[in-house]
């Protein structure tokens, strides 16, 4: 069976895909740790991210910066952006890329199940605004 982020990918489940390219995609994380939480997904559907190809890993570092950087942007005015690959919650590599204040923004335990999800569109539309422009 395909993985959550797979079918997200596939259209087969609803996302906030915010940018995508032959490789991965970004999407808003539906348990955000932080407002403004984003998850890169490699479209290859590989578990453990040691398993990805050397480009492919490059590739996902380079998307998580830029959209660090358009967190930093976009008017969150986080006092840092954290980048985490924890791999237990979905078996499909992703990285956590989430605008921090503390380290308990870094803490799954305070991950929000019920995020307001006007907040969470509207999050979607400046990061995607922001994202255009590079």
């Amino acid at each position: 069976m395909s993985s959550v982020f797979t079918q997200i990918i596939n259209g087969d489940l609803p996302g906030r895909i915010v940018w995508q390219d032959d490789c991965c995609v970004t999407i808003v994380n539906i348990r955000p740790l932080n407002r403004g939480h984003m998850l890169v997904v490699p479209r290859q559907e590989v578990d453990h991210w040691v398993d990805l190809d050397t480009e492919t890993v490059n590739h996902l570092m380079t998307v998580a910066h830029h959209v660090a950087k358009a967190l930093q942007a976009c008017g969150l005015a986080p006092d840092r952006v954290g980048l985490m690959i924890a791999g237990f919650e979905v078996p499909h590599v992703h990285l956590h890329v989430l605008p921090i204040s503390t380290m308990a923004h870094l803490e799954f335990v305070n991950a929000d199940p019920n995020p307001d999800s006007e907040d969470l569109d509207m999050i979607a539309s400046l990061l995607s605004a922001e994202l255009a422009k590079t």
